[in-house]
């Protein structure tokens, strides 16, 4: 058996959320067998790792730092094997507006959206543009933070008064903000497992209880979301969903299991909305359902990331 450092916490927002991600694999670790080195990340962690020297480290860390090729550059200087996706393909699919542009690149339909900085507003003017942008994208819009996970920042604009508003709170969360035409429908997501040749598991939708989208607090308090895993869906549309999820994953050049999320529109049609390189392995989190569905069980999910880690892209 290994010795496998999980890195979890961190000082991102969504500390809390790695840290029952990093729970959760480090009791399967155990049931595995694998000794474990629980490394809650801060200044001390390339110390802490060059120190025990694992035989790999299993990336349980959400958000900046995490998610964004950070930790992961890191692990290949100091030539430790890692979980999930090499440092270019997390770069790409943290930033929403590369990830997009790799989207449409890879002919990936994804909803047309618009950036800009915070720089932007305050020496550029581009709060004037914000009339012709809503003419283009109609209304309503979603506004995003160009670099975060978990829905957080987001915010929904259905009238143009509340464009400012949404652009103030996602600012908050990053210096550079992504304005999208909201398409409406059903909420999927297809996890994709795999390096060379990448297979879909089930579709999995969540549908948000009383909420007017998949946000945060839905996300990770039980009993907010129902998750059906497999979702109910015509086959052509299932097998669709799964195509352009490997489609997206393979032109951000990912690999070992990343979850990609899509709209299903009331036409049948799919949009790409994003790739999470590192999906949640909490108790609520839409991989480990994906997983079951398959007819998976969490300690082999586990065993196939392990399996699937690597140095280097």
């Amino acid at each position: 058996m290994s010795r496998i450092a999980v890195l979890k916490g961190g000082h991102s927002l969504e500390r809390e959320v790695s840290l029952r991600s990093g729970a959760n694999v480090e009791a399967a670790l155990r049931r595995l067998g694998h000794e474990i080195i629980p490394v809650d990340v801060d200044q001390r962690m390339v110390r802490v790792l060059a120190a025990e020297r694992p035989d790999l480290a299993f990336i349980a860390l959400h958000g900046r730092g995490g998610e964004d090729g950070t930790v992961q550059e890191l692990l290949e200087i100091l030539e430790i094997p890692y979980t999930g996706s090499g440092v270019l393909a997390s770069e790409w699919a943290m930033d929403k507006v590369v990830a997009k542009a790799h989207f449409a690149a890879a002919g990936v339909p994804t909803p047309p959206a618009y950036a800009f900085s915070q720089e932007a507003f305050r020496q550029l003017g581009a709060a004037d543009a914000l009339p012709e942008i809503e003419r283009r994208l109609g209304l309503p819009v979603v506004v995003k933070p160009a670099k975060q996970g978990s829905a957080l920042g987001i915010g929904l604009a259905r009238e143009a008064s509340a464009v400012a508003g949404a652009l103030m709170t996602a600012l908050a969360y990053d210096d550079r903000v992504l304005i999208e035409r909201l398409v409406a429908g059903r909420e999927l997501a297809v996890s994709v497992v795999g390096d060379d040749e990448p297979w879909a598991l089930p579709v999995v939708e969540a549908i948000p209880i009383d909420r007017p989208f998949y946000d945060f607090e839905a996300r990770y308090t039980p009993g907010l979301t129902e998750l059906r895993a497999p979702a109910d869906l015509p086959d052509h549309v299932a097998q669709e969903a799964a195509r352009l999820s490997i489609a997206a994953f393979r032109a951000l050049g990912c690999r070992g299991v990343a979850r990609v999320d899509l709209i299903l529109d009331p036409d049948e049609a799919l949009w790409c909305l994003e790739v999470n390189t590192i999906p949640g392995m909490t108790d609520t989190s839409l991989l480990p359902r994906a997983a079951a569905a398959a007819g998976m069980g969490f300690d082999d999910l586990v065993t196939r990331m392990i399996g699937l880690a690597a140095l280097g892209a």
